[in-house]
């Protein structure tokens, strides 16, 4: 392997001393204008001596500066980092010749020593120093960072901080911790054996790292915690860390537990909760987020609750009151492309938190691939270096450097306000799961585990050592907890607990479960007429002084006679619905990739200066005390929309959107949308009302283009688990984004927008319709038929209905047929669209037609509902017809003429009746 280069310094040379010099004089002009390591430099150096005569300043002190530098910057790569001493450590870049040095240097004194504090010491004492401090069992990577962030931690190796101090309390706390850690992971696989639970056994020490991130937190002015986390050693943080109650845990392990409450629930180790720690500076909240199988997906999914919570604490400027935390594991952090995704949220302004610490168990070993087939890195966290975050490597065997790193986390967390790393180098005591035989895949690794004491016992012994406690002490607390845990589940098997899940507290306090039943009842999403045409006035005026960009301005005056002239487009209802909301103190969120212009420029909702740059936002001067908050994402769907969810299931008081590019994008989110959007009511009795746009509509943009796989939210909807509207008004959609936040629950909304009826001339609304609503789940032949007279109906959604409607206004209408757009597909309107179709008392064939393949878009879903529908109105014998395109295994044709004549057969076969 190539040795790491010094690339800055490296003209530090004998024939560079006049740039020395040079450097010298600068400094002692002014020390904060030159590179802060030569300011170091010259300090540690006394340099002053050697003004005179520059040439006294010799190869070896040179040496010995570089030779710091490489300990401070590499000093990890020889670290005692590995519990299991399986790595093999890399010394050849500290040989004393890469540095113009050599042995018989050892005994001399150097200047050089005095950047750590050892002015003219021996090189020995030097070196010694430096292993001490930089390749111990707590080892920094900070060579790509910038120079203050630097410069701190090397102030924090090489001095002791008056920040952490363990004094002998301190010291049994630690054991204390791993004591409760280690009792209740034995307790478990001997009394419930076999059972997954993903033990920490390992990695044991994390437990006192989470007692100290609470401990020190508080102390910083830190008010709640957000921990996102997989399964690796969940159930001891839910245990002991988290204070849910062992009879709930050892109730969901033995299945011995009563009712569910309406909730289908979750796997013991995808379980969240919430709790209060009480701590000697005050009290801190801390919340751990509910979690699928998808290792890393809810990491963006705590930042966005991270986010929430600070601005219930007015904490949107420094971010400090409220602080992320994201537990990892090693093949998870370096495998999973969600991690890199969140880590580039990290410093964007409609993203950050303020710095996240991300703590990775590091098992060596992902299930049973080892490092070397499961990343091209030399560490799991080198992730992280994109950001330039701050590592800390340490051994998981020493409790007290695990502390030591958590505290520093937090401290430079709350200095910098940037991510940071802990890569915590542990092991896996049993297999990925406790069923699971390790051995198979890597047995010398499982060889040198069986025979490792834990990381109780090694603490055990040190401080037996240190005098700080006795072997009785740690023998008799460990057997009291032992004797506790067999008391507690005695009580759960002679009295099983009851499931009560944590819902509808704090900020959900005055919302409830919402029901189908609610989806039959209509909801008042009514807006004042003159409250309206005052709130266009925001959106079609701009400031005194503001270049405006000629195109825009047109819009502005487009969207003006709108109003005047009473026809409101899809652009303008939408930013109504905003301003409305605004202006009845409900905040709204809206992210993705285009969206303060829009994909299709429809939306213009931000200005921007044609000569300054600087944005606009209309709708922000609305309320001062509510917020209009729109920023476009970074290229990401996955970790953008995850952020929302969580931002969403935190805090209902906000409107929050994510709109998806073209709506296929939202292919890849998909997991949030599986294991998140759709199921956590269920799973974890947590609520959402974020809503998807999710442009829609085949107009021959080819297979990507077309489809927003309107057939796989639909697959996932069940009883009121999500809404999915396909609109065709302008005034529905204002009506539909209203209804979100005029219930008194919360529910996903999912809609498929449209492209080209954004400016479709037919697809208008007047103002009346706005003021007055409601949203029409399912909307009538505006034609009017002869009820009596219609023997066919036409039932369709979306940019079709235009199609129809376009091509039956050329011929003579037929009083036969009627066309039904159903708004609402899920939950399926069957009251709404009953009253339509039990009208037509002549009633002989229902239709559903669609652009979509047979096998997707809406009809294998709706059309079962139709004909049960049907049934129930006594028409037992009446079939749902198919009108669309065939199966296909494409969403589309790539072909505009195929699709051209694909779309107006569709139209000529529903209309030739």
């Amino acid at each position: 392997m190539a040795q790491p280069s010094s690339e800055k310094f490296s003209y530090l040379s004998r024939g560079n001393l006049e740039y020395i010099e040079e450097q010298y004089s600068h400094f002692l002009k002014n020390p904060d204008s030159i590179d802060p390591e030569w300011r170091l430099f010259f300090e540690g150096m006394e340099f002053a001596q050697n003004l005179a005569g520059a040439g006294q300043l010799s190869d070896q002190e040179i040496g010995v500066y570089n030779l710091i530098k490489e300990y401070r910057d590499y000093g990890h790569q020889a670290a005692h980092l590995d519990p299991l001493n399986l790595t093999q450590k890399d010394l050849s870049q500290f040989a004393l010749e890469r540095f113009r040095l050599s042995e018989t240097d050892l005994n001399k004194p150097f200047k050089s020593g005095g950047l750590v504090g050892l002015p003219n010491a021996p090189l020995k004492d030097i070196i010694a120093f430096l292993e001490s401090t930089y390749c111990g069992t707590l080892a920094v990577q900070v060579s790509g960072c910038e120079d203050n962030v630097r410069e701190w931690f090397n102030r924090e190796m090489e001095q002791k901080s008056p920040d952490f101090q363990l004094e002998a309390e301190d010291k049994k706390q630690i054991l204390r911790s791993l004591i409760r850690t280690e009792s209740l992971e034995k307790f478990l696989h001997s009394r419930f054996v076999g059972a997954k639970r993903f033990s920490v056994e390992g990695g044991d020490s994390l437990l006192p790292m989470l007692e100290t991130l609470v401990s020190t937190g508080t102390k910083k002015g830190v008010k709640e915690i957000v921990i996102g986390m997989a399964h690796r050693g969940r159930i001891n943080v839910l245990a002991n860390f988290m204070d849910k109650a062992i009879e709930t845990i050892f109730g969901e392990f033995s299945g011995n537990i009563i009712g569910l409450s309406g909730y289908e629930g979750d796997v013991k180790y995808h379980l969240g909760h919430s709790t209060d720690k009480e701590t000697p500076h005050g009290t801190c909240h801390v919340s751990l987020a509910f979690n699928p199988s998808h290792l890393e997906a809810v990491n963006p999914v705590a930042c966005g609750m991270t986010r929430a919570k600070q601005r219930f604490h007015n904490d949107t400027g420094e971010r400090k009151k409220v602080v992320n935390v994201l537990i990892h594991g090693d093949a998870a952090f370096s495998g999973q492309g969600i991690v890199s995704e969140t880590l580039q949220l990290s410093q964007l302004k409609g993203y950050t938190v303020g710095g996240t610490i991300h703590v990775i168990i590091n098992n060596q070993v992902g299930f049973t691939t080892n490092p070397v087939d499961d990343r091209s890195t030399r560490y799991s966290s080198d992730m992280a270096k994109a950001i330039k975050a701050p590592v800390m490597l340490v051994n998981g065997d020493d409790p007290e450097a695990c502390v030591r790193a958590m505290n520093m986390a937090l401290r430079f967390r709350q200095e910098f306000g940037q991510d940071v790393v802990i890569d915590l180098i542990c092991y896996r005591r049993f297999g990925h799961n406790e069923s699971d035989e390790p051995a198979f895949t890597q047995p010398l690794m499982y060889d040198v585990i069986k025979k490792h004491p834990t990381a109780k016992a090694i603490y055990t012994e040190t401080l037996v050592k240190e005098g700080v406690i006795d072997q009785s002490w740690a023998d008799n607390l460990y057997q009291e907890k032992m004797d506790n845990l067999q008391a507690i589940l005695e009580d759960v098997r002679q009295n099983p607990p009851e499931f009560k899940p944590q819902v509808f507290g704090g900020q959900w306090q005055k919302l409830r479960r919402g029901t189908l039943e609610d989806f039959e009842k209509t909801w008042d999403t009514s807006v004042n007429a003159e409250k309206l045409k005052e709130l266009s006035q925001f959106l079609t005026q701009t400031p005194d002084g503001f270049n405006i960009h000629s195109k825009v301005k047109r819009l502005l005056e487009q969207r003006a006679k709108m109003m005047e002239d009473n026809n409101i487009d899809w652009g303008m209802a939408e930013l109504l619905s905003y301003a409305s909301l605004v202006s009845e103190n409900i905040s709204v969120r809206i992210t993705g990739q285009d969206v303060m212009r829009g994909t299709f420029t429809h939306r213009h909702a931000v200005y921007f200066d044609t000569k300054t740059g600087e944005p606009y936002k209309p709708i922000a001067q609305i309320n001062p005390n509510k917020e209009f908050c729109i920023y476009n994402s970074p290229l990401s769907e996955m970790a953008v929309l995850g952020f929302e969810y969580g931002n969403a299931i935190t805090d209902p008081s906000f409107m929050t959107i994510w709109e998806a590019q073209f709506g296929d994008f939202a292919n890849g989110a998909q997991i949030i949308i599986d294991q998140f959007l759709s199921s956590g009511e269920d799973k974890w009795a947590r609520m959402v009302g974020l809503t998807l746009l999710l442009p829609h509509g085949y107009e021959g943009q080819g297979p990507e283009h077309s489809s927003a796989r309107l057939e796989r939210f639909l697959q996932l909807c069940a009883g009121a688990s999500m809404q999915v509207c396909n609109l065709t008004t302008p005034a529905n959609l204002f009506h539909a984004l209203r209804r979100q936040m005029k219930r008194d629950f919360r529910k996903p909304l999912v809609i498929m927008s449209p492209k080209s009826l954004l400016r479709h001339p037919m697809v208008v609304s007047t103002l009346e319709e706005l003021a007055t609503g409601p949203f029409q789940e399912v909307i009538p032949d505006p034609k009017e038929p002869d009820t009596a007279a219609v023997e066919n109906v036409i039932l369709c959604t979306g940019k079709l209905y235009y199609d129809l409607v376009s091509e039956r206004e050329k011929s003579p209408i037929d009083k036969k047929l009627a066309i039904i757009r159903v708004e609402q597909l899920s939950p399926f309107p069957k009251i709404q669209l009953a009253a339509f179709l039990g009208g037509y008392p002549g009633l002989k064939r229902v239709i559903w037609a669609q652009e979509e393949p047979k096998n997707m878009g809406a009809y294998t879903y709706i059309a079962p509902k139709i004909e049960d529908l049907l049934k129930d109105l006594g028409l037992n014998k009446m079939p749902v017809e198919y009108v669309g395109r065939t199966e296909r295994a494409t969403p589309a044709t790539g072909s505009h003429k195929v699709h051209v004549a694909e779309q107006q057969a569709i139209v000529n076969e529903c209309l030739m009746i």
